[in-house]
């Protein structure tokens, strides 16, 4: 009997996941004149998810052959940093409204308790992913691979924290894509009418035409990598005759 609370509470929770990853579990948005209102926020957070799902799958089939693919993993990389500082900036002003009490936000309710756990995690690991990434580029081959940490036989280079951080992110995003891309493309479809469409549409447009500079930006400065793949053997053997 003292167990059986937490876990209809555990499974209450999980079943929430499920519903909402199904679709039969959506909020009740208001819709507000100009923006939309949390309707609005929602159809834009929609939108930059499903651009983001597309630029993500393109960037991890590049995961594939690194080595060979550098520029395409370097430029893929940079499209998706101002669609994801977009979409952060749309669930964190969500955020922000409901636990400031606003009362049209407040109407439209949390996310169910695992989404909301896991949201922080799941922009934790795409920035320090992403983030990373840029780091190594706008560094080269030689300055990324100098150790960050190395205490006690651990040794930590941007590398390994990029490559390290690739894993984590992956089994984050994938828990968040089962649960959010239905919701996300029958946002997407359905709310064409809630006002503000002209104003998600320029959000959208200028996140990816600032993603096309940082790509064009990126490309250019890769650099020492363009021969090289980030775990290339040949460089880490020449690296350790060198120390």
């Amino acid at each position: 009997m003292v167990n059986s609370v937490p876990d209809r509470g555990y499974r209450a929770a999980t079943r929430d996941v499920v519903d909402t990853a199904l679709g039969r579990n959506e909020r009740p948005d208001p819709v507000r004149p100009v923006s939309g209102g949390p309707a609005g926020n929602a159809a834009l957070t929609a939108w930059l998810g499903l651009v983001l799902l597309v630029l993500f799958f393109l960037e991890g089939l590049t995961v594939l052959d690194v080595r060979g693919l550098i520029t395409w993993h370097v430029a893929l990389g940079a499209l998706l940093v101002p669609p994801v500082l977009a979409k952060t900036a749309t669930t964190g002003w969500r955020v922000l409204c409901y636990y400031a009490g606003q009362r049209d936000y407040q109407e439209a309710g949390p996310p169910p308790l695992l989404l909301r756990m896991l949201g922080p995690l799941v922009v934790l690991t795409s920035v320090v992913l992403l983030g990373s990434g840029v780091v190594l580029v706008l560094l080269g081959e030689e300055s990324s691979r100098r150790a960050l940490v190395d205490v006690a036989g651990l040794r930590l280079d941007w590398v390994g924290l990029h490559q390290g951080v690739f894993f984590v992110w992956f089994a984050v995003m994938t828990v968040h894509v089962l649960a959010r891309a239905l919701p996300a493309f029958r946002l997407a479809v359905r709310r064409h009418g809630v006002p503000g469409g002209a104003l998600r549409i320029a959000v959208v447009t200028v996140s990816l035409v600032l993603a096309a500079g940082t790509a064009v930006w990126l490309v250019g400065a890769e650099g020492s990598w363009q021969h090289r793949g980030f775990d290339d053997p040949e460089h880490h053997e020449g690296s350790a005759r060198a120390r």
